[in-house]
């Protein structure tokens, strides 16, 4: 299929406002370390002004699929991304965020006056992320906010787990999905969050033993998903001919499972460990990104750890340095390969 975009991401459209902060900083604020917690807007706003009181912040156009696009567009990729805004300034500066970073970016913003997304991320001196989002706007996402026209042009589309709170935006999903397979494209899905997933298991089960080619998780999400203990176990339970199990388990690496064959990726270590937002994300951007160059399921999953890498080195969601130049100096010959395609 000849395709406009290598991927297109649908997810809540999050404006990140990003601090480093310290452990008791934390605890004075009621958050739980290394957590996600949804707040509203009052809450988003006090936090806002206490982030600030407490030193530099840093604002940068997120939410998790959004940034896994930024990083496929950074490599040189086609990406869009599909996700509800407000209107108002933060929207307005989601949309030009994205389209900044390479993004083609054409959801109409919402009429019913509801504030755009923003995620307050804590980053603590040990690099542990915390985060409190106010979902705003983005749980508006509705099937009406799919751009078909967008997914039917491009290989593979890419779900962001984190919008399935709401029954709309599951419609949604299954709608999007729907027109990617008729079009022959593929299906992608992030679980995202254990405790999402915990809350809407059978939708999550329902999209992927049917509608889905590919899925990103980590070990806590898998296991969430098939509700066990054991990965192993948990792998198997979903495995089948036609399915890709790409999981990530923390300084052990990552397996990819492509139709119940086991590939064992090594992780790459960051020179330095500043922040780990994003590092999901990220791996994920690698691994999209080394399939639409032509690179063998191990070789992606390679890619997507030194993408992991290079974003927990600093502090953001989104590469700041050259990935593909980091890969030519991790593995250069795993990007003379790229191009070089392999089934």
């Amino acid at each position: 299929m000849s395709a406009a975009y290598d991927v297109v991401g649908i997810g809540n459209a999050i404006m990140d406002v990003i601090a480093p902060l310290n452990d008791a900083f934390l605890s004075d604020h009621g958050m739980i370390k290394g957590t996600m917690a949804l707040i509203d807007q009052d809450r988003a706003l006090a936090l806002t002004k206490a982030f600030r009181a407490n030193g530099e912040t840093q604002t940068i156009a997120g939410g998790s699929a959004a940034n896994t696009m930024v990083g496929i567009a950074a490599m040189g990729l086609r990406a869009a991304y599909i996700g509800k805004v407000g209107r108002d300034r933060t929207g307005e500066a989601l949309a030009d965020g994205y389209r900044a970073a390479g993004l083609d970016f054409a959801t109409r913003p919402t009429d019913t006056g509801a504030a755009s997304a923003r995620s307050m991320i804590a980053v603590t001196p040990d690099g542990e992320r915390t985060m409190n989002t106010f979902l705003g706007a983005s749980t508006e996402f509705e099937t009406g906010d799919v751009v078909d026209a967008m997914i039917r042009a491009a290989d593979t589309l890419y779900l962001e787990g984190y919008l399935f709170d709401s029954d709309a935006a599951k419609a949604a999903y299954v709608h999007a999905a729907e027109v990617a397979r008729a079009s022959g494209g593929k299906v992608a899905i992030t679980l995202s969050d254990p405790f999402c997933v915990d809350r809407h298991r059978d939708s999550f089960r329902h999209l992927v033993d049917h509608q889905t080619d590919i899925v990103f998780a980590n070990r806590d999400e898998l296991l969430t998903l098939t509700g066990g203990s054991d990965l192993e176990a948990g792998l198997a339970e979903l495995e089948r001919d036609d399915l890709v199990l790409c999981v990530t388990c923390s300084a052990d690496g990552s397996i990819i499972s492509v139709g119940g064959e086991r590939h064992d990726i090594p992780v790459v270590w960051a020179e330095t460990l500043v922040d780990t937002t994003g590092a999901g994300d990220q791996y994920a951007a690698g691994v999209l990104a080394g399939r639409a160059m032509g690179l063998s399921w191990p070789d992606a999953g390679y890619l997507g750890s030194i993408a992991a890498a290079e974003v927990i080195g600093h502090y953001g969601a989104r590469p700041e340095s050259s990935v593909h130049d980091m890969a030519l100096r991790v593995a250069p010959e795993l990007m003379r390969r790229a191009m070089s395609p392999v089934a």
